[in-house]
């Protein structure tokens, strides 16, 4: 996350490898086009689309300039974007080939005569994971992974996630990645953490001083993390089928948001300073044994339902789907921080497709209060403070209190605050992907997960994945589409005498 001086990103080659993919049509080129609204891409940045697909260049051109049409912002500046993808130059090649990384060499050795990019070099793997070790090791083998001179400038790689399929399988990746390249070289990028919600995060614990005496143990009673999602896998059921709820959203993103809501104060935002503080997270939550696992963990697969309106399919339903497929598309896990700040403080985790509304949010649920005061003005209906941090769909912050109702008597009555970020000012940011890859154009690693951080989540996560995997779930389907999850999921808070805080359909604040 850049500091609040604006300085344009290095001169530097951004080479995406994949680049016929979606990605870079649906987030990739419109966050270039916004950094470039807002005046931080460098005049000399030069763009090498590198994929296994024949193409001129002038055919690939043509291709992004209608993808922005369609993913863009709107209305386009066609000048600036002409700008941009005048810069772009298109390379076919085998990710396996040293011949396709010899002439990659060329390009940007040419570029760098011709555009100024200094060496710098910037390695975007937009791929399918199962080749982020080969393109490592070609970059490596072809010179052009280190620069073993400061004036051959700069080397970054990017790698999208998953980060691995389990704790072996990261390591090995993470093995070959750093046969190639210095940790500080590594970026594993996760667009949750692009988010201006996620982010904001940070700047509310830390820049304002009501809030952080009171974040502990002392005060708190437990915190939920929700990632639900109104669409099913949308045409992705084969690699949704390898992935799962817990590897797809749990172990990266929402843990995560986990580590920025349990972290210790940092002494500054400076990249590893404030990993150090979400690893420390990480590795504090409490290991759990087979039968701990079973009662702290559930897992659901959708069935058919209603969502808007309209029927939709089960899980197993959908294209290239098995139709007894034991994948869950519903994870909840119960954890607990063993340390100081939070012990016995419970921290609750969900997500879910095809579940009541797409909604992402943070709940800090405070202790009750003494209800003997009130024991004459309903206090039977006295809630506990909540402090809701909400990501996405519209991104908030909400303060639930009691008050007193207008009359002669007391009697309490639930009230709210809202702080809608767009009050702020309006954002150009429409992406996720914007100030990632600035981040990564300036060297500021601090949203990027470290190999350390990778390998913490796994260690949580591979364990309970074991034992889903030694124990077929029985009873999937086991909750409708449409629905907020299943039954066991309410009987996860319900033992602890904790509901889940299912956000209610109603008309946003943060709506014009």
């Amino acid at each position: 996350m850049a500091s609040s001086e604006q300085q344009t990103a290095d001169p530097c080659v951004l080479v995406i490898f994949g680049a016929t993919g979606d990605l870079t049509k649906r987030k990739l080129m419109p966050a270039l086009y916004n950094l470039a609204r807002s005046g931080l891409l460098p005049d000399n940045l030069a763009i090498l689309a590198f994929a296994r697909r024949v193409h001129t260049i002038e055919n690939f051109r043509r291709d992004l300039t209608d993808a922005m049409q369609q993913f863009g912002p709107q209305p386009l500046d066609a000048g600036l974007w002409e700008r941009i993808v005048a810069r772009v130059t298109y390379l076919t090649g085998d990710y396996a080939d040293p011949a396709a990384y010899a002439t990659m060499r060329q390009v940007l050795e040419q570029s760098d005569a011709e555009r100024g990019t200094r060496g710098n070099y910037l390695y975007y793997l937009a791929t399918p994971p199962e080749v982020f070790a080969e393109v490592a090791r070609q970059l490596s083998a072809a010179g052009l992974a280190r620069g073993s001179q400061p004036f051959q400038g700069w080397r970054r790689i990017v790698v999208e996630k998953p980060f691995g399929h389990d704790l072996a399988s990261a390591r090995a990746l993470d093995g070959e990645l750093q046969a190639a390249f210095d940790e500080s070289q590594i970026f594993r990028i996760d667009h949750y953490l692009g988010k201006e919600t996620v982010q904001n995060v940070l700047v509310f614990r830390f820049a304002n001083g009501i809030f952080e005496p009171i974040w502990n143990r002392r005060y708190i009673d437990h915190v939920q993390i929700t990632a639900a999602e109104s669409v099913g896998v949308e045409g992705r059921g084969g690699y949704y089928e390898s992935a799962g709820a817990l590897r797809d959203m749990i172990q990266n993103h929402l843990f995560q948001l986990l580590a920025l809501v349990a972290m210790e104060p940092p002494i500054s935002f400076d990249g590893d300073v404030i990993r150090d503080q979400k690893v420390r997270v990480l590795q504090a939550i409490k290991p759990m044994d087979d039968e701990e696992i079973i009662r702290r963990s559930v897992r659901g697969q959708y069935g058919p339902g209603v969502i808007g309106g309209t029927p939709v399919p089960a899980y197993r339903d959908e294209p290239s789907v098995g139709r007894d497929s034991p994948t869950e598309t519903f994870a909840a896990l119960k954890l607990n921080v063993e340390n100081w700040r939070w012990a016995d403080v419970p921290f609750y985790l969900r997500a879910g497709k095809r579940m009541a509304r797409r909604e992402t949010e943070i709940v800090i649920q405070f202790r009750r209060a003494p209800v003997l005061l009130f024991r004459s003005a309903g206090a039977a209906s006295l809630q506990p403070n909540r402090l809701i941090l909400r990501i996405q769909p519209d991104e908030r912050i909400e303060v639930q209190f009691q008050a007193k109702r207008p009359g002669a008597i007391v009697r309490l009555a639930p009230a709210q605050m809202n702080f809608c970020y767009g009050d702020l000012g309006e954002s150009v940011l429409s992406t996720g992907y914007e100030t990632l890859l600035y981040d990564v154009m300036i060297g500021d690693s601090m949203l990027f997960h470290r190999a350390d951080m990778v390998d913490a989540a796994w260690r949580v996560a591979t364990p309970i994945l074991d034992v889903w995997g030694a124990l077929p779930p029985r009873d999937f389907p086991n909750y409708s589409a449409g629905s907020w999850g299943p039954a066991a999921a309410d009987r996860l808070l319900e033992r602890d005498r904790r509901v889940w805080q299912n956000p209610e359909q109603e008309q946003s604040p943060c709506d014009p």
